[in-house]
């Protein structure tokens, strides 16, 4: 007889994989590894299918019914094909189950019409739908359950696609009848609110099952966490469930197999584009679990604060983050459809905001009429914008404030459920901040009307005039912490002890002098700044108050540049604004000054931008410190091995656990789980565009270009620069970076800022005109182009490169001497 065996436990079908154990019994195997409410059980594996014709399978079933105390219960006796309840196929209705069947003979009976079902034709003629190809049955056991309700419920509207919202079909009693198809039952649709995620009923419809709204809900919230446990990244399942009168038992679950794509009616038949032109520079790495459940609902409300004040009506439940590979992607065709429809945003012109390379989506011609409405929204926006940017403006200074005094608290003295309590109010507190939502959500109102403008009376130049009207304006927050470290560079050249602690690479800046200048300046830096770090956007990542070497490195590489360097980069900056302006001579007089105007406007929205981003980075850290806490608790608990574990739970769970609700292996083993998938999917690059969730080519400029050394992108800071190439792919790398070199990166965030100082120009392979990379580039005067996919590898480190921010171009040049400004 074969070693592979024939009856696992659920705890073992986990291990074992749907090869062995089937699709549900697989699933099974994996919810009660989780600890999620599963009945006991057992399978009978593809190996006893495949030994059938010399198996005594009464007694294999009698032994296992023996050892369960099982010989008289009632028990299930279900399908369990290796394809079965899978991404793929479903086999809903295809193959026999059978219920209330007692005794081991009439349970080995009910397995052997669980593998006859195999040859049904229905069932052939639906594996030759799909391409299945190999035939296999496991069959999973498990006591009846004393059913007052039960049915089937969907994490997501699976008519629909909203995954805003949770469906329940329910009956009294055993829901045999409703998944056989014999009834309908009662429907039960609870929808999340978009701040909270709590779930209320909004609509109930058919005979009652019994279900009272408080028990919908808690049924809702035990879906959600069930399929975030099973795949965070596509929690959209279809799960069956029983309730006893007391308490709900899961029996069954798989994903959903053909969710539509809930969009506006007007994109039906058009693909769904997710890109991550817009997000690689800030998000460019894999997301944790904890990440992802606080930010696919935040970037919907980050996107539509702006359409919501123009008095768009915003498509319900409209969904516009996903997670491909652990990467966060926008839906750029629903973004496209949302800014023509709104205020005539042309989607060629979204997709330069946006960045990436992915495909126009198909609008209909503007009537009159719709365009009187777009320009009475632009109205409407323009008339309401100044008052919530003012309301933005003070929420971040509140934020601030108020998380300094966070800060100061000890939170190794607050019990459980205080801890608990705070980590959900920080996260509803930063969710309701409207304001910054709209400044960090909504910055490229005046900037997409600058570039119009100049556009209708320049084609071809309004990017790079857009770019040098800006340069050297107001600096935003971001590009003040640069100063402010070329500022601590000089103080610290002047100081000898400062100096040789930073020439000799060492982080003990608090060991100097209290009457230190240098350690004065550094500590009211770090109260200001120490918020932020290096790829910030991720809780689990070091903030530079926890960690500031990296600043420490780029002080020191500061300290012996240019001491001139701060007057060249205002004279850069002034010569490119004087161009701008005086090319802007040939616009109409009232054209000129409303791009002026546009130009302030810009300026002002750009900052806000950033200084949104810093006060929600200052929320972030507030809740890293929570988290952490939390996790050197679950950790102490046994629950943990280590305290940074507990990004990988969804912020559910990081409260079950700390109530005690969910602990020990189960805990352990989400992690681990997901530790695995993190590290699977960071050793796995994502394409660039998804279509339709599903990889497809894209047409890539950049490398169609790399063989003539001639390469064209999006132009984001004006000028012309010519120098040594730099491929510089993490900031901490950035001390490679010599003054006039041309920086290469894959994108940036506001970690790479202080290499700016040094950059004589910037080349990104992704990111668009409102990516932190364009809106520092444009500040700083540095020629820039950005949306270049696969530069990278087509450029060695010290090759000539000219850098042209007028025309969008970047070429390698033979002799930089005579090429270099």
């Amino acid at each position: 007889m074969s070693a592979t065996p024939l009856i696992i436990d659920f705890a073992a079908a986990a291990e074992a994989g749907p090869r062995l154990a089937g699709g549900k019994g697989h699933q099974l195997g994996r919810l009660a590894r989780y600890g999620l409410p599963v009945p006991d059980g057992f399978v009978l594996t593809t190996a006893a299918f495949a030994q059938a014709a010399c198996l005594d399978l009464d007694g294999v079933v009698a032994e296992a019914l023996g050892q369960r105390g099982w010989e008289s219960t009632p028990l299930a006796v279900r399908s369990s094909a290796p394809m079965e309840d899978s991404q793929r196929a479903s086999f809903a209705g295809i193959h026999h189950s059978a219920l209330n069947v007692t005794g081991g003979a009439a349970v080995a009976e009910a397995v052997r019409a669980v593998w006859a079902s195999l040859s049904t034709p229905q069932a052939v003629a639906y594996r030759e739908r799909l391409g299945i190809h190999e035939a296999a049955m496991a069959v999973v056991v498990m006591p009846m359950l004393p059913a007052v309700a039960a049915g089937v419920a969907f994490s997501c509207d699976p008519a629909s696609g909203r995954d805003d919202q949770v469906v329940i079909n329910a009956v009294p009693g055993l829901a045999d009848a409703l998944v056989s198809g014999r009834v309908n039952g009662e429907e039960i649709v609870l929808e999340a609110d978009p701040v909270s995620e709590d779930y209320a009923v909004i609509r109930r419809q058919g005979p009652s099952a019994g279900l009272a709204d408080a028990g919908a809900v808690e049924l809702a919230e035990l879906v959600r966490e069930t399929a975030f446990a099973l795949d965070y990244g596509a929690p959209w399942f279809d799960i069956e469930w029983v309730w006893d009168g007391e308490r709900f038992h899961l029996v069954q679950a798989r994903p959903v197999t053909a969710r539509p794509w809930h969009t506006y009616p007007a994109l039906a038949g058009q693909a769904a584009l997710w890109s991550d032109g817009n997000t690689r520079d800030a998000l460019p790495h894999v997301m944790s679990a904890g990440d992802w459940a606080f930010s696919r609902r935040l970037v919907n409300l980050l996107l539509e604060q702006g359409w919501r004040l123009a008095g768009y009506p915003l498509l319900p439940g409209a969904q516009r983050a996903a997670l491909f590979s652990g990467r966060l992607y926008l839906n750029a065709a629903l973004l496209q459809w949302e800014g023509y429809d709104a205020v005539g945003i042309a989607p060629a012109a979204m997709n330069q905001l946006l960045g990436g390379h992915h495909p126009e989506i198909a609008v209909p011609p503007a009537g009159f009429k719709e365009r009187t409405v777009r320009a009475l929204r632009m109205l409407r926006y323009v008339v309401r914008s100044g008052r919530v940017r003012r309301l933005g403006r003070r929420q971040v200074d509140e934020a601030h404030a108020a998380c300094a005094a966070w800060r100061a608290e000890n939170l190794a003295a607050l019990d459980n459920e205080e801890l608990g309590r705070r980590l959900f109010m920080v996260g509803l507190h930063t969710r309701r901040q409207s304001g910054l939502l709209f400044l960090q959500g909504s910055g490229g109102g005046s900037l997409s009307l600058l570039l119009d403008l100049i556009e209708r009376h320049l084609p071809g130049e309004a990017h790079a005039l857009a770019a040098a009207l800006l340069a050297g304006g107001e600096p935003s927050v971001t590009a003040r912490q640069s100063y402010e470290l070329q500022a601590l560079a000089a103080i610290a050249a002047a100081e000898p002890a400062a100096a040789a602690l930073l020439r000799a690479g060492a982080n003990d800046w608090q060991g100097l002098p209290d009457d230190s200048p240098f350690r004065r300046r550094f500590a009211a830096f770090i109260e200001r700044y120490g918020h932020r770090g290096i790829y910030e956007t991720y809780s689990r990542n070091p903030r530079w108050r926890e960690d500031p070497a990296y600043l420490l490195r780029r002080i020191a590489e500061l300290m012996d540049g240019d001491p001139a360097l701060p007057s060249r980069l205002a004279a850069r900056q002034a010569e490119a604004r004087q161009a701008a302006r005086a090319r802007l001579v040939r616009l109409p007089g009232w054209a000129r000054r409303w791009a002026l105007a546009l130009a302030k406007a810009a300026t002002a929205e750009c900052n806000d931008r950033e200084a949104a981003r810093s006060a929600f980075i200052a929320y972030g850290e507030i809740g890293r410190l929570l988290v952490l806490e939390i996790g050197r608790r679950l950790t102490a608990r046994g629950c943990l091995e280590r305290a940074e574990q507990v990004f990988h739970l969804i912020p559910p769970e990081v409260a079950a656990a700390l109530a005690g609700r969910l602990q020990g292996a189960a805990l352990r083993h989400r992690v681990a789980d997901r530790e695995r998938l993190f590290a699977e999917w960071e050793a796995n690059p994502a394409p660039d565009v998804i279509h339709e969730g599903v990889a497809a080519p894209v047409t890539v400029p950049a490398a169609a270009d790399a063989a003539g050394g001639l390469w064209r992108g999006t132009a984001v800071g004006a000028g012309l620069a010519a120098g040594p190439v730099r491929v510089i792919r993490c900031p901490e790398d950035g001390g490679r970076l010599a003054a006039g070199d041309i920086l290469v990166a894959p994108s940036t965030d506001p970690a790479w800022t202080p290499l700016f100082l040094k950059a004589g120009g910037l080349v990104m392979e992704t990111g668009g005109y409102l990516s932190h990379g364009a809106i520092v580039a444009r500040e700083f005067g540095i020629p820039a182009v950005v949306n270049l996919p696969g530069i990278l590898a087509a450029l060695a480190d010290g090759e000539p490169l000219e850098v042209d921010g007028g025309r969008g171009t970047v070429r390698r040049i033979s002799n930089m001497k005579q090429r270099r400004p």
